[in-house]
């Protein structure tokens, strides 16, 4: 017991000494040695006292390994299943996942951010966290988009089009015929046709039904944007994914940048005064 508990220290003073001089270390096998050693120590001490009702200390050991692992990593069930193809034994699952949610429990308490997420930013790598990721969950087109009020048959004519645009308060409409969506048409793609002498061409002519831009209610609003960017467009057409042709709404250009909070109209006034 006491040399475990010796190499314990040691071991301990080692890897921290070793990892910050930044000569070869890590922090996975001492993690492993530090936890065996400790969890064997703490079963020799219980053995002794309890040899009737407690097992070895090599049990022990293994549980320490584990539980330390996860206190250290930050991952319960990877030290569960490492522990597990190690010994082939189920008896010391139960005891195993208990410690190591105490573990995890007192290790978030008293330093709630991993070491490894600690150390890729101290290297200048910023790794997505759960609060990141919760966030870009917010912020997906569902919350942004709106219903399609305005639609344009796919058998309409540029003309036609055209003069009904001109009272249109967006700049893009979806077309439409008997299968749903079928494309898209900006305001700038109908006076460039109209300039050419194609006035009397069919809307649904202009247009891929199969790869015509467009998003899904899940996906996230910077997908949603540079889709946007790509095509030129303000306004994109969501669809459902069980099939591209069904329209379940819009998003337009505005509404993206409202759900972060900017408003486009005010952006050019406040770049003039922060430039003065």
């Amino acid at each position: 017991m006491k040399l475990m508990a010796l190499l314990v220290v040691l071991k301990f003073l080692g890897a921290s000494t070793s990892y910050a001089s930044g000569n070869a270390g890590g922090i996975f096998g001492p993690s492993l040695f530090i936890g065996a050693m400790l969890g064997g120590a703490v079963g020799d001490v219980a053995h002794r006292l309890l040899p009737t009702y407690t097992a070895t200390s090599g049990a022990y050991a293994l549980v320490g390994m584990g539980t330390v692992f996860a206190g250290i990593v930050r991952a319960p069930m990877t030290s569960v299943l490492m522990i597990f193809e190690t010994t082939r034994d189920y008896a010391v699952i139960v005891p195993l996942m208990i410690s190591n949610l105490v573990s995890f429990f007192i290790a978030s308490r008293l330093q709630p951010e991993p070491i490894y997420t600690a150390l890729a930013f101290q290297d200048g790598i910023h790794l997505p966290t759960i609060e990141t990721r919760q966030r870009h969950r917010q912020h997906q087109v569902m919350q942004a988009m709106r219903t399609a009020s305005e639609t344009f048959p796919a058998r309409m004519t540029v003309s036609a089009a055209l003069g009904r645009a001109s009272s249109s308060a967006s700049r893009a409409w979806p077309i439409t015929d008997e299968r749903g969506v079928v494309g898209i048409i900006s305001f700038a793609t109908l006076e460039r046709e109209y300039t050419d002498g194609a006035g009397s061409k069919l809307l649904g002519d202009l247009v891929d039904a199969t790869t015509f831009p467009h998003v899904h209610s899940d996906q996230p609003l910077d997908l949603a944007l540079e889709r946007m960017g790509i095509a030129g467009l303000e306004l994109l057409p969501v669809v459902s994914r069980a099939d591209v042709n069904k329209l379940e709404g819009v998003i337009t250009l505005p509404d993206l940048l409202a759900s972060f909070d900017i408003n486009p109209s005010t952006q050019p006034q406040q770049l003039q005064a922060s430039q003065r």
